[in-house]
């Protein structure tokens, strides 16, 4: 409740006084044209002591009436003013000090759809708040997470680097871990700053007209050392002269981290397929694997940063590949599935708008 103090006394003094005086002038007001209407139609004359009772009575009631509507108005505003704003100020309240749990109850009642609008807005801004904050927390999690395990394998391999008369060979071995953790903990900033620039709209568009044939090809063609070392069957089925209006760099990015997923996940002597088909407003890419697959419940996830489905090569990646894949294809305005059966193999297949269908509004 509200703490009184001598000014807040004061200004309910004052207010009431205020509304005493008008309430008194107006019927002073209409005491006197009463009165002289009254005395001018009967030709009558008002005696002094009359008239001094009759506004000793006449300044009662004015007080009377006064109290009485002061009185109504001070509960009207204590229920339907005061209470509707002391809810929603200990609400946000506590939306400020964190507790995004905070709510406010809808008010019952004429006269409260300004304060439920209002309310509606603060609990709209809650849930999207906590929502931000979970990502948020979940996102500190992962990354502390994530780090943790290339931190470990140069601390561990740097220690053994330091055995006296360590072999050639097992020296060799172990720089070349220290290396591959290193590198992984470089990528995995690197797409994380890529996907804070995209989720943040710091990166845009810049599209501009290409045979998107030849960028798969030269994607594609990145990994053919991987491939060759995995006996990897390679099908393409390529449509030519299908030309595309799109932010190139960009779409490198998509074709790199598919190419690399399926090779990743393709066993020894199996095969990767691509497939390239075209009509007039989209492009469709297909890029297939005969790998290991995955859950339906695996496959819902895999485009949420730091999902890894797989946590057996959970130390081949870091779970931001196909977030930013997602990212990419939503700011281009396309669209991208994922169909795969565990032991069967995995299908990626993205559509491209072919011209630069709402990349102004982008921009």
């Amino acid at each position: 409740m509200k703490k009184l103090t001598l000014r807040s006394v004061l200004r309910e003094f004052s207010s009431f006084l205020l509304f005493f005086l008008i309430v008194g002038f107006v019927v002073t007001c209409c005491m006197m044209l009463f009165l002289n209407v009254l005395a001018d139609t009967m030709d009558l004359e008002y005696p002094p002591d009359n008239i001094e009772v009759a506004a000793k009575i006449t300044f009662l009631n004015v007080l009377i009436i006064a109290v009485i509507f002061k009185t109504v108005d001070y509960i009207r505003r204590k229920i339907m003013v005061d209470r509707p704003v002391r809810i929603i100020t200990d609400a946000t309240e506590k939306i400020t000090s964190g507790d995004f749990s905070a709510r406010v109850e809808s008010f019952h009642g004429s006269g409260m759809e300004g304060f439920n609008r209002v309310g509606e807005a603060i609990n709209a801004m809650a849930a999207e708040l906590s929502g931000v904050e979970t990502l948020r927390t979940d996102f500190i999690a992962n990354v502390s997470h994530e780090m943790k395990t290339p931190l470990a394998v140069m601390q561990n391999y740097g220690t053994l680097l330091r055995t006296p008369d360590l072999p050639e060979e097992t020296r060799v071995e172990y720089a070349k871990a220290v290396t591959d953790a290193s590198r992984r903990l470089s990528d995995m900033m690197t797409n994380i700053l890529k996907l804070n620039r995209l989720e943040n709209q710091q990166i845009y568009p810049n599209p501009t007209a290409f045979d998107l044939g030849e960028q798969l090809c030269e994607c594609l063609l990145q990994y053919e050392g991987v491939w060759e070392r995995k006996n990897i069957e390679i099908e393409t089925d390529i449509a030519e002269e299908v030309t595309v209006t799109a932010d190139a760099e960009l779409l490198s990015l998509v074709w790199n981290n598919l190419f690399s997923n399926a090779f990743k996940f393709t066993e020894d002597g199996g095969k990767v397929t691509l497939t390239l088909t075209a009509d007039d407003k989209y492009a469709t890419v297909r890029v297939t694997d005969t790998g290991c697959g995955m859950t339906a419940e695996v496959g819902a996830h895999i485009f949420e940063k730091f999902y890894q489905g797989d946590t057996s090569r959970a130390t081949q990646g870091n779970g931001l590949g196909l977030a930013l894949v997602k990212r990419v294809i939503d700011i281009l305005q396309g669209e991208i599935g994922v169909e795969s059966a565990v032991g069967v193999g995995t299908t990626f297949t993205v559509r491209i708008r072919r011209g630069d269908y709402g990349l102004e509004e982008a921009r």
